[in-house]
């Protein structure tokens, strides 16, 4: 039994090893190749046989492994923060899109949020695992918000674990209007980026005409028309 138990938490670890690399693949192509990182901050968790056994009585679960993975699926999570929403998706979609991962469940707490005012995108993933002995296919639950989001429920989850999960009412409805105005930040701060981007594009645009332009009249000579042509089709 103590023997399938490491087994069994040792496939979760692993898993959560396996999406920490492809995270982190993404971070350097973003680094390395791209502008611009969207991923702010990634924390991962394994939850502990303790934490497990408590949800599997809450859910009145069987003790059998295959009942636990099945009933259970974030024994295994990721948190990634990201700068704005439109990075939420995007990253969302690059992760689902890939060839050895299988989306199980997707939840979008943003377009449909939690009465309490609860933001982010949650997928169960279900990733391959290679064993010495066999291949495991293992659940992970990723967790993608924003900054502001992260903040919230963060700050959210402190208060109510001080009071014991029993938060008067007015402060219930005032954490609820700090979600809202954290909403209303990431809409502000996604319209700002998108105008930022735009100018950054007409000035690169308008700086490699003239930049053509200057080449063409020292040196080629090239008809007007031709260069028009390999601006547009470059831009």
């Amino acid at each position: 039994m103590k023997v399938e138990m490491t087994r069994f938490m040792m496939a979760y670890k692993f898993a959560l090893d396996e999406m920490n690399t492809k995270i982190n693949i993404l971070k350097d192509e973003f680094n390395y190749i791209h502008d611009y990182n969207p991923i702010e901050h990634v924390k991962s968790r394994l939850k502990s046989p303790e934490s497990i056994f408590k949800k599997v009585v809450k859910k009145e679960c069987s003790l059998s492994f295959n009942s636990i993975k099945e009933t259970i699926r974030d024994i295994a999570g990721i948190r990634i923060s990201v700068s704005f929403i439109s990075d939420i998706y995007e990253l969302s979609k690059m992760l689902e899109s890939q060839k050895d991962i299988r989306v199980i469940e997707r939840k979008d707490y943003i377009k449909n949020p939690k009465p309490n005012g609860y933001q982010s995108l949650h997928l169960i993933l279900e990733i391959p695992i290679f064993m010495s002995d066999r291949e495991e296919l293992v659940y992970v639950e990723v967790q993608i918000r924003t900054i502001a989001m992260d903040f919230w429920a963060s700050l959210e989850h402190k208060i109510y674990y001080k009071y014991n999960k029993e938060v008067p009412n007015r402060l219930v409805q005032e954490l609820k209007e700090a979600a809202i105005t954290a909403t209303a930040l990431d809409k502000k701060m996604e319209q700002l980026n998108k105008e930022i981007t735009a100018y950054k594009e007409t000035t690169a645009v308008i700086e490699n005409e003239e930049m053509l332009l200057k080449i063409n009249k020292d040196q080629f000579h090239l008809p007007m028309n031709l260069i028009k042509t390999f601006i547009e089709n470059n831009k």
